[in-house]
């Protein structure tokens, strides 16, 4: 889940804030 944050961070803000939603639910 790591490498699919970091590609989040770097489409926009809003992916960022589900990336760290995904890592909380996994």
């Amino acid at each position: 889940l790591e490498e699919k944050t970091r590609f989040a961070i770097r489409e926009g803000g809003r992916t960022v804030a589900s990336g760290v939603v995904s890592k909380i639910i996994k």
